[in-house]
């Protein structure tokens, strides 16, 4: 994510937040190509047969934006966890769509998790298998369910993740390490997977 600029996206956002509409119109010329940048990395995660393009999910990001009055905003980074989150229900709304449209089912979007933790040769994961152990992940850890997010649905960096959620970029560091653990044992075994991290 590129630098802010004095009386950039933090001031725009402020602006917005103060009920000056007008402010997002300026704002998104601003963050479009950190958006682009974003909804890149979230599309190389999926398989070639999908259909959704970055410029697409872009564009329902902002609609979404445009709707969420009641976020109270604080920063650029911030901003960029909001809109992670919300290129995260988009895709997973995407993923849900397709299979159930698909006759006979079983038609699912696949993400890897995270290149560097598993094998070159290891099978994709189910987005949708993803987003239901990151729900479980929130209900018992719900810090470290946030850094998935903002690592890797944002690809934030480890000192931005840790200004986002207001702690130490160690922190960052041992529960990102921790919760790509969890996740990749829930998603293995398919099952519950509580057990293998305590709440924090």
């Amino acid at each position: 994510m590129s630098g802010e600029k004095p009386n950039g996206v933090t001031d725009l956002l402020l602006q917005w937040r103060g009920g000056d509409a007008s402010a997002l119109e300026r704002l998104i010329p601003l963050v479009y190509a950190d958006l682009r940048m974003l909804a890149r990395r979230c599309m190389q995660r999926e398989r070639p047969e999908h259909t959704l393009q970055p410029t697409a999910l872009v564009n329902e990001v902002y609609l979404r934006l445009v709707r969420s009055s009641r976020v109270e905003w604080r920063d650029r980074a911030h901003f960029f966890a909001v809109a992670a989150q919300l290129m995260r229900r988009v895709l997973i709304d995407a993923a849900r769509k397709r299979q159930f449209q698909k006759r006979g089912g079983g038609d699912v979007t696949h993400v890897l998790i995270d290149e560097a933790t598993l094998a070159a040769t290891a099978p994709p994961v189910d987005v949708l298998a993803l987003d239901d152990a990151l729900d479980r992940l929130a209900e018992i850890a719900p810090r470290k369910a946030r850094v998935v997010e903002l690592r890797f649905f944002a690809g934030l960096t480890i000192k931005e993740t840790a200004a986002v959620l207001e702690v130490s970029d160690d922190i960052v560091k041992r529960e990102w390490r921790t919760a790509k653990l969890w996740l990749l044992e829930a998603l293995d075994e398919r099952g519950d997977g509580r057990g293998a991290m305590e709440p924090d």
